[in-house]
């Protein structure tokens, strides 16, 4: 693509060299990836600065760069100033990649929790109809039956394009993707065509990067402004909300497009009556717009009731049938790292779940206190370098629902675990709670397997899916499902 036509797109900008005649041949942010004819784009970052490695972008040949600041650069080397890389930078890509989110619907899911089970819900959905989707998450990325690793929950404005571009080419019916506050803020999901929002709920996390509640709020609902004001013939948009969660009201008033609202509790588009809990799953009267039918899932506890309505209600909007619905949800079994049963034929349960806020802790307790014969053991920690002021918060629902709680280290990152622990425990005591502190998470959870007897239940909460230790600045290869299968073999040796 000629630089002069990818540049229409940003409006204002100035230049120093020709432009003129510069075939561009793939847009880079990162100088390490650039190679002849790259443009690259100069993103001041939180920990490092682009622009100090504008040289060793025109060493390996990038064709141009945009930039924010003065550089000083050597011949006629093609610069573009502009007043925020950031937003040219998703103006490029998506330019660049032909507006790839016009060539399919859009889905994206924000909230606290229930995100990418709500994601993987559609996508069952999706397959069940016959649909190709893709699925963009924490766990995975996933284009069809192929999957791909990510990064963040929601990668960078100019690798989701990418992605996107290649869903496209891999001709994908259907997208839906986990959308982070962090996303929405930083604009990574600056040009995203959303023809559907879902809203899950919202808790308290992340009060390390958002100042308070109200700013984390005010993220999650550009998810729902960004909808858009017009209303297109032939392309309807809509607002999927959890109408039980107190944040509702701002989000509806938060976007222009139809609104379709989902409740446990209360009057809603669409609602699960009759909820029947068990061990072995949930089941309900689904009430919808367009009839009413009854599930019977092997997803466990309410959470996962309210992450089925959100699920239905974005299916119905993109004219999924109930039966194929219906369907859809009854052949789940699970989603990885989401209440996920370890089970090595011991006669005592093992669960591994992402709970990592205070709300997620407390939804899967609640569950597993509801099914329990006998103790409920709880393996929790927080993580390091974000929000301290869940820690207690962490451990007050941890003490309050489990028999014995087993604190320990999460993903520490370059915080002291020591101190991590004495901020979620500092405040208990003894005769409040049954609780140990364990650093060693791997010892923590072997540790919980050798006390366990027969009906007792072992959660072990917050990392979930993960499959790694973060330490300092490295990742350990460390998975809670596969440390806790050894230990239930080598107590059952």
């Amino acid at each position: 693509m000629k630089l002069d036509k990818l540049l229409n797109e940003i409006g204002f900008y100035q230049t120093t060299g020709s432009i003129q005649d510069v075939e561009i041949v793939n847009v880079e942010m990162d100088s390490r990836k650039v190679k002849p004819g790259s443009l690259f784009v100069c993103i001041d970052g939180y920990t490092v600065d682009g622009h100090d490695f504008l040289q060793q972008a025109m060493d390996k040949g990038a064709a141009a760069a945009v930039i924010s600041k003065e550089v000083s650069v050597s011949g006629d080397f093609p610069l573009i100033r502009v007043k925020d890389t950031g937003r040219a930078l998703a103006m490029l890509s998506a330019a660049y990649y032909d507006y790839p989110t016009t060539k399919f619907p859009l889905i994206g899911v924000t909230g606290t929790n229930g995100k990418t089970t709500t994601t993987y819900l559609l996508d069952t959905i999706f397959e069940q109809q016959g649909k190709k989707s893709g699925v963009i998450g924490s766990i995975q990325v996933k284009i069809g039956e192929e999957t791909f690793p990510v990064i963040n929950t929601t990668p960078d404005v100019l690798e989701l394009n990418r992605i996107f571009h290649q869903m496209q080419e891999k001709e994908a019916e259907q997208v839906i993707m986990e959308v982070s506050s962090h996303a929405l803020d930083m604009g990574r999901v600056f040009g995203c065509d959303y023809d559907i929002g879902i809203f899950t709920n919202l808790s308290q996390d992340h009060l390390d990067y958002h100042k308070d509640m109200d700013d984390y709020l005010r993220a999650k609902s550009l998810l729902f402004s960004g909808l858009g004001n017009d209303y297109q013939q032939g392309k309807k948009k809509y607002a999927v909300i959890n109408e039980d969660d107190d944040a509702s009201d701002l989000l509806k008033r938060s976007t222009a497009q139809q609104v379709i609202t989902y409740s446990c509790k209360q009057d809603a588009d669409m609602m699960a009556k009759n909820i029947m809990l068990s061990p072995g799953g949930v089941a309900f009267k689904l009430v919808t717009p367009i009839g009413t039918t009854d599930i019977k899932t092997n997803l466990i506890g309410m959470f996962n009731v309210y992450n089925m309505l959100a699920a239905s209600a974005a299916a119905i909007a993109s004219g999924v049938g109930l039966d194929v619905i219906k369907e859809a949800l009854e052949s789940v079994k699970g989603v990885d790292g989401r209440f996920e049963p370890i089970n090595e034929g011991q006669d005592y349960s093992v669960i591994v779940d992402f709970a990592h806020t205070p709300d997620s802790l407390e939804n899967v307790l609640q569950t597993s206190r509801e099914f329990a014969e006998r103790k409920v053991y709880v393996v929790v920690g927080c993580g390091g370098d974000r929000d301290r002021t869940k820690r207690p918060l962490m451990a007050n629902v941890a003490v309050k629902y489990a028999d014995h709680v087993l604190f320990t280290s999460d993903n520490p990152r370059t915080e002291d675990p020591v101190q991590i622990l004495e901020d979620m425990t500092g405040h208990l005591t003894e005769e409040e709670a049954t609780f140990e502190v364990i650093s060693d998470r791997a010892e923590a959870i072997k540790y919980a397997v050798e006390q366990a007897q027969k009906d007792d239940i072992i959660l072990i909460a917050g990392k979930g899916h993960e499959t790694y230790q973060i330490v300092g600045q490295t990742k350990y290869d460390f998975d809670d499902r596969q440390i806790a299968r050894d230990a239930i073999k080598v107590k059952g040796e």
